[in-house]
């Protein structure tokens, strides 16, 4: 299977943070979240992976390519984690010009999948299900041979976030789509189904990109095409079993840091009391929680760590 993995966004909801770097490349814990999607891909089947950037976005080629200066360590978990990884797929790359919506990312991999089907994942988005949310929808893709899209329910103040699919139920939690709508308006939003960033495409969606005109901001929109699509053959969208992550702007990414942080025993013992400390609106007792133990800094000693703590008190005195 080919997955394409747009990554060409600015991340302006991050800056000053994504000034130099990637959104895609801010951490997860101790993961940049390109490699979450990357990982998510594999596991649904990927062996051919384009990721789309734009400028400044080097960090992503550096991150899956071979480092001499960390050989030494490749025995380290994590690292040994992340090449095994890079060579269970093709990790390919392609610039997009200017980003100009997501439409015109994915029109960047026209020569890249051809005349087969192929996966989107976004950068920016994490999905832990099982099977694999990719696996899903290609499921249901082998079943219709048509597009499928993953969708959910979302509340009504996050309507105008997402694209919005409606039409009949075709069978439990899939649906043949007659109207899509990028970002509506509540009242003009035809259902709540929202479109998560998860797809199965045909090599037909870029006939009708090329067909589909720019939105007011000069972007073309992924889900105004699919309509163009869905209005000369079938696009269907389907719900998941699994939990999806959006990390689009700094609450949800930092939202998504706890609760994955949370996961790990070892973090959640030392998380507990600063989360506590900070419900209890005890900031200064939650700073202390957090500040490492000295008897676990190199070359430390109890004599030292308590004239440390003599340094520290004196600094924040009026």
């Amino acid at each position: 299977m080919k997955v394409v993995i747009p990554a060409a966004g600015l991340g302006t909801r991050f800056l000053p943070a994504t000034k130099s770097q990637p959104k895609e490349m801010l951490p997860l814990v101790d993961r940049p979240i390109i490699q979450y999607v990357v990982a998510e891909a594999v596991a649904s089947g990927a062996d051919d992976i384009l990721i789309v950037t734009g400028r400044g976005k080097r960090a992503l080629e550096d991150h899956f390519d071979f480092s001499p200066e960390l050989a030494r360590h490749e025995r380290q978990p994590e690292l040994k984690e992340l090449d095994e990884l890079s060579q269970r797929a093709r990790i390919h790359f392609v610039r997009q010009r200017e980003p100009k919506g997501l439409a015109s990312a994915i029109e960047c991999a026209r020569y890249h999948t051809g005349a087969e089907p192929f996966g989107v994942l976004l950068g920016d988005t994490i999905n832990v299900c099982e099977p694999p949310l990719l696996r899903q929808l290609w499921t249901r893709f082998e079943r219709y041979r048509a597009p499928v899209i993953a969708v959910e329910r979302v509340p009504d103040d996050k309507v105008q976030d997402y694209g919005i699919v409606a039409g009949p139920e075709v069978e439990p939690g899939v649906y043949r789509c007659e109207r899509l709508v990028e970002k509506p308006s509540l009242a003009e939003a035809p259902s709540r189904l929202g479109i998560t960033g998860a797809y199965v495409l045909t090599p037909e969606i870029y006939d009708a990109i090329d067909r589909t005109p720019p939105d007011a901001r000069g972007e073309v929109q992924l889900t105004d095409a699919l309509q163009r699509l869905a209005k000369r053959g079938s696009v269907y969208a389907a719900t998941f079993e699994g939990t999806r992550y959006d990390i689009g702007d700094r609450y949800l990414w930092l939202r998504t840091n706890l609760i994955f942080a949370w996961n790990s025993p070892e973090l959640r013992e030392r998380l507990r009391p600063v989360l506590r400390d900070l419900v209890t609106e005890r900031p200064e007792a939650a700073r202390t929680a957090a500040r490492p133990a000295a008897s676990g800094t190199r070359g430390s000693t109890p004599r030292a760590a308590s004239a440390q703590r003599r340094r520290e008190a004196r600094r924040g005195r009026p």
